[in-house]
């Protein structure tokens, strides 16, 4: 079960991929010193790429356990 270690590895490293875009944007859009409404509809487009990446990478982190486990 090593090959699911480095899967979910690889896994994990896309959703951290993800969360760092989604803070890199936002400190873009707060930096961009945006009215309270346009800054309001930025960070709501990227809620929902954070909570998938999120997501993204519990799954590869279950993986590593997983694979862990089964070794």
């Amino acid at each position: 079960m090593g090959y699911m270690i480095w899967i979910g590895a690889a896994v994990t490293v896309l959703g951290l991929v993800g969360l760092i875009w989604c803070i890199a944007t936002v400190a873009r859009a707060r930096a961009a010193g945006l009215r309270d409404e346009e800054l309001k509809a930025r960070l709501q487009r990227v809620v929902a790429v954070n909570m998938a990446a999120l997501f993204v990478s519990a799954i590869g982190l279950m993986m590593v356990v997983v694979g862990v486990l089964l070794r």
